[in-house]
C-alpha cells in the first residue's frame, strides 16, 4: 500500500553530539513531503548522525526537528551495525517489518506471513525465507534489509549508506526500489558517498561538513566550489 508523507520534516538550527563530541552545528532547513534528498560530505561530516537525529536515536545538543512520529519513518543502517551472526532466518528478520502493527511479541497472521514473500520477491530473493542470514552476500543481505522497509509500509524512509560494499547489479535493483518509493510521495533520505550516483538520481542534495554546505537541487549543491568548501 502506497503511503505518501503529507508533514515535512523541518531542521532548525540543529546541533548534535555523538559519544560527547559535536557531530553537527546548527544546521537549519526542509525535507518537503514526498522529496527524494541525498546527503552527501566528507568522512566524519555528521551525516549518519543527522539521520540518527531525525530518527529520534539521539539525544540534540540544541535546536529541534520537527517530523511525522517516530513509528512512521523506516530506517535502514548500515549493515555494520547488525551482528551477522546472530542466528536468524531471513523471514524472520524481514518479518520485524510488521512490529508496528504485531508488537514485539505479537504472533505474525498467515497475511503477514505472505507480505514477507512479496517483499523478497520484490527484492530478487523468492526462496530465501529460510536460509540463515548469516550465509548471506553483502549483497544479498542489503537486499533482505530492503525487504523489512518494504513491510513497514512507511510515508518516510532514512537510508544509512544503503548501496556501500555491494555489487553493481544489486546496487541498481536497490535504487530501482529507492525511485519506486519516490514515485509513491514517500520521503526518501539517502546518506550516499557516489557523487555520479547522487546526480543521476536524486532530485536534491544536503551537503553536510558538520554545518550545512549546501542544500537544495542536486546540480546546483553539488558545484566545485562547494565541494571544496566541504572538504576543508
Amino acid at each position: 500500500m502506497s503511503r505518501a508523507a503529507t508533514t515535512a520534516i523541518r531542521l532548525r538550527d540543529l546541533s548534535v553530539a555523538y559519544h560527547g563530541h559535536p557531530a553537527v552545528h546548527h544546521v537549519s532547513g526542509e525535507f518537503a513531503p514526498g522529496s527524494l534528498t541525498a546527503v552527501v560530505g566528507p568522512n566524519g561530516a555528521g551525516k549518519t548522525s543527522l539521520l540518527a537525529a531525525i530518527m529520534g536515536r539521539l539525544p540534540l545538543a540544541a535546536g529541534a526537528v520537527e517530523r511525522p512520529a517516530v513509528g512512521t519513518i523506516a530506517w535502514l543502517p548500515q549493515q555494520s551495525e547488525i551482528d551477522r551472526s546472530f542466528p536468524i532466518r531471513v523471514g524472520d528478520l524481514v518479518a520485524m517489518g510488521h512490529w508496528r502493527r504485531t508488537g514485539s511479541f505479537g504472533a505474525v497472521s498467515a497475511g503477514q506471513r505472505d507480505a514477507v514473500l512479496q517483499a523478497l520477491h520484490a527484492v530478487g530473493l523468492a526462496g530465501f525465507v529460510r536460509r540463515p542470514i548469516g550465509e548471506l552476500s553483502a549483497g544479498q543481505f542489503q537486499r533482505v534489509l530492503f525487504a523489512r522497509v518494504l513491510l513497514q509500509d512507511a510515508p518516510v524512509i532514512l537510508l544509512d549508506e544503503p548501496f556501500n560494499a555491494i555489487d553493481a547489479r544489486t546496487t541498481a535493483d536497490l535504487l530501482a526500489l529507492v525511485r519506486r518509493w519516490h514515485a509513491e510521495s514517500r520521503t526518501v533520505i539517502a546518506v550516499l558517498h557516489d557523487l555520479d550516483q547522487v546526480r543521476a538520481h536524486f532530485d536534491d542534495t544536503l551537503l553536510l561538513a558538520r554545518r550545512c554546505v549546501a542544500w537544495g537541487p542536486t546540480a546546483q549543491v553539488l558545484q566545485a566550489g562547494n565541494l571544496f568548501r566541504a572538504r576543508q
